[in-house]
């Protein structure tokens, strides 16, 4: 039960907070302090009181790139700020600031909505913009970092506000600097580059077929988002309907030379170039393990795809991490292949 709720001018904090409804797990868990931010200006101050100042914090967003196997015990930081501004309108593209609280699926339709181009087939990924660029989320052949200029954050070691350009923030597959400096920076905004015209990128596996079957032969922006949303639809349980957190684990990169004896063996198993060696799906080597649609009590693996693990309904973050451990060890026992978590996990 919350024992008490205080309002101060930019935040406002509730004590004993339940967490269930801010994570896409919906795994039961609460917060000793919870302070939600309105206005990102406050947090050099914030960070100078008490707990903030020394310990650990966790910083939330929609939880969808989390999971939590117990409460947390200090204080969880969560920014509500809201904003859309066109900063530079060019002639052929436009720089948006984005606040880190809105929803990154309402601003890929807002940028379609308003001409732009390039988040199309980033559409119906769940979370904030602030949590975008600390994932480098991606899907369908596209990465958020293709259009991300600056993001403005708090950095927690100096105190204070800073700005990060675009190499500043040391992007690579589903990986950036802050990811590898946890706890250091808490993103309040980004910056996008947006073009109003961009060659469409259709050559991941699905989207041309998926809009041919829509009877498109020269498909719009628009309709590319629209196309991914059908296939996501489809392929991906949705988070509303059974608590999920999207795919679970990454596509693992091996050396060429594993790659190429896992090829020998198991000629189905599908690999692409990757920056060292090779990338291999992580769902085949899971499906190949007989884990796709597998349930122990209320936690599993989402019959629509084997890279996502499900909450039928009262799963702890507890039972569905012994789940995805097991996953692990299953995995690697076959093929000599650690699968490594998307989400953070608690």
């Amino acid at each position: 039960m919350i024992t008490n709720i205080a309002t101060e001018p930019g935040y406002t904090v509730i004590e004993n907070a339940p967490l269930a409804a801010r994570n896409t797990f919906r795994v039961p868990a609460r917060a000793e302090l919870l302070i939600d931010v309105h206005d990102a200006a406050v947090l050099p101050a914030l960070f100078q009181l008490g707990a903030l100042k020394t310990g650990p914090v966790l910083v939330l967003g929609e939880g969808s790139n989390l999971l939590l196997t117990r409460d947390w015990p200090g204080v969880t930081v969560s920014l509500v700020t809201r904003g859309i501004r066109v900063l530079e309108d060019r002639t052929d593209s436009a720089l948006l600031r984005v606040e880190a609280g809105e929803n990154w699926n309402d601003f890929v339709h807002w940028s379609l909505g308003r001409g732009f181009a390039g988040l199309e087939n980033l559409v119906l990924i769940p979370g904030t913009v602030g949590a975008a660029p600390i994932q480098n989320i991606g899907a369908y052949g596209v990465e958020v970092s293709e259009f991300i200029a600056t993001v403005e954050a708090f950095d927690r070691r100096d105190g204070k506000l800073v700005r990060l350009g675009h190499a500043d923030c040391a992007f690579a597959y589903r990986d950036s600097l802050f990811k590898r400096e946890p706890g250091r920076y808490v993103v309040t905004a980004a910056e996008f580059l947006l073009p109003r015209q961009r060659e469409l990128r259709l050559g991941y596996a699905g989207v041309r077929e998926e809009l041919a079957s829509m009877g498109l032969d020269a498909p719009s922006h628009a309709a590319v988002a629209d196309a991914v949303m059908r296939l996501r639809t489809r392929k991906l349980p949705n988070p509303a309907l059974i608590g999920n957190a999207g795919s679970f684990f990454k596509n693992p990169a091996v050396a060429e030379a594993l790659a190429a004896e896992l090829a020998r063996e198991h000629p189905a198993l599908p690999s692409w170039p990757a920056a060292e060696g090779r990338k291999l799906s992580a769902a085949w080597l899971i499906e190949a393990c007989d884990f796709k649609g597998l349930r122990e009590g209320d936690a599993g693996v989402s019959r629509q795809h084997a890279l996502v693990l499900v909450n039928h309904g009262q799963a702890t973050g507890a039972q569905i991490w012994a789940l995805a451990q097991r996953i692990q060890e299953t995995v690697q026992q076959r093929f000599g292949v650690m699968l490594e978590p998307e989400p953070v996990v608690i």
